[in-house]
């Protein structure tokens, strides 16, 4: 038996108020700019705690919109509810994108300004 551990190199949520899913799993309704948000993901996830990354909104099974946003991960902490590991944490927002816009926001872990 092994430690299931998921690195994420980005944060990815749902749509706010999706059926099923608990607040903190979603998207807020407005994501602005210079706020601090919670989020909670299902699993022992490790993010990368010295820059910034992508937030993402998905619907699942790897699907994901183009980022709309970038962050920065605040806090990180992993614990058991349930019978289930869950990791739970704050993000700042650095910049919020429109997704129509097609412009290139990240090359690898690099934020393209």
């Amino acid at each position: 038996m092994g430690i299931r551990i998921e690195f994420n190199p980005d944060l990815a949520l749902r749509k706010f108020n999706s059926q099923n899913r608990l607040k903190e799993g979603c998207l807020p309704k407005i994501i602005e700019k210079g706020k601090v948000y919670s989020f909670l993901k299902e699993g022992q996830r490790n993010y990368w705690l010295e820059g910034e990354i992508p937030l993402f909104q998905t619907e699942g099974n790897y699907k994901f919109s183009r980022p709309i946003a970038s962050i920065t991960i605040l806090e990180s902490t992993h614990f058991p509810r349930d019978g289930k590991i869950w990791t739970k944490g704050r993000y700042y927002v650095e910049a919020v994108f429109n997704v129509k816009d097609k412009r290139i926001h990240f090359e690898s872990m690099k934020r393209i300004r």
